[in-house]
């Protein structure tokens, strides 16, 4: 097998194969820098909680739809995230929970109201589409969309950048100066539901995230620079399902998980042989000596 046929005739040969991976790269450009910040903000299993929470939305939009409508379970998904992640910060503020256990309330009960929704009316297969994706049945309308949401991502990331970098590291400046901090907050959040809405359709509300947090992380193990990890991030995201939408047309495997996969290897190995790493502080460089 030649390397042509190894990297890049699944991609001239299947038009399937082109959109797919046409996905990867826009989610890799909008979920990498957003995944940064939620680890910054200390926010990682937040995010892990509000891809669920996407689901009853998505699934109420399929009912109403009929079908798997990436414009009505879109919608749908949107609107059930920012819904959620409005009320758990309310009662958050309201009660004497903290904001992750609020989360992880809400999250719960979204998910199983999502399942219990979609289950009512589709089969076990429309319910693993949900759950895991289909990135390989990516349409045109569907990468319109994908699209619009990272180039809409991308801009608004450009106008709040310094804002949501001084309420990640010094919210107390910011309402100093008079900064609008829960503005910006909101924001976030905002672009949050939109890339997890972006990935839901490419690899299901389970692993929406997935794109967002492993390349934040190795973006972390190879930088301190916040522009070079949002660059590190999103590089590593496109990586991710480059080689893994390789991996699974040759090997006969699960897309959508093989993507994460992918990720997750390259988390490995920069957890070995990062400048954080492990290898570097058991086998630290010598000193030079004057």
């Amino acid at each position: 097998m030649t390397a042509y046929d190894l990297f890049l005739a699944p991609f001239a040969d299947f038009g399937f194969m082109r959109r797919a991976l046409v996905a990867c790269l826009c989610l890799g450009l909008g979920s990498g820098p957003i995944g940064v910040f939620l680890m910054l903000r200390r926010m990682s299993l937040m995010g892990d909680a509000m891809s669920h929470a996407v689901l009853p939305g998505a699934a109420i939009g399929y009912l109403v739809a009929g079908s798997l409508s990436l414009t009505a379970m879109g919608l749908g998904g949107l609107i059930a995230g920012l819904s959620v992640a409005l009320l758990s910060g309310a009662v958050s503020r309201m009660t004497v929970l903290q904001e992750d256990a609020s989360f992880a309330s809400f999250y719960l009960a979204s998910l199983a109201l999502g399942v219990l929704i979609v289950s009512l009316r589709g089969s076990n297969i429309d319910l693993l589409h949900v759950l895991f994706g289909t990135i390989l049945a990516i349409d045109a309308p569907a990468l319109y969309l994908i699209g619009a949401i990272t180039s809409l991502t991308l801009v608004i990331l450009a106008f709040i950048y310094r804002p949501l970098v001084a309420e990640c590291f010094d919210p107390g400046f910011l309402r100093a100066v008079g900064g609008r901090g829960p503005v910006y907050h909101v924001l976030f959040l905002l672009l949050v539901v939109l890339n997890l809405v972006a990935s839901f359709q490419a690899l299901g509300t389970l692993m929406a995230v997935g794109l967002m947090m492993l390349p934040a992380a190795v973006a972390q193990l190879w930088s301190r620079s916040l522009a070079a990890m949002m660059a590190i991030s999103a590089a590593s995201a496109a990586t991710s399902g480059y080689l893994g939408l390789i991996a699974s047309y040759h090997l006969e495997l699960a897309s959508g998980p093989t993507i994460i996969m992918t990720a997750a290897v390259i988390y490995a190995f920069s957890i070995l042989f990062a400048p954080s790493g492990l290898a570097r502080r058991f086998f630290p460089r010598p000193h030079l000596k004057g």
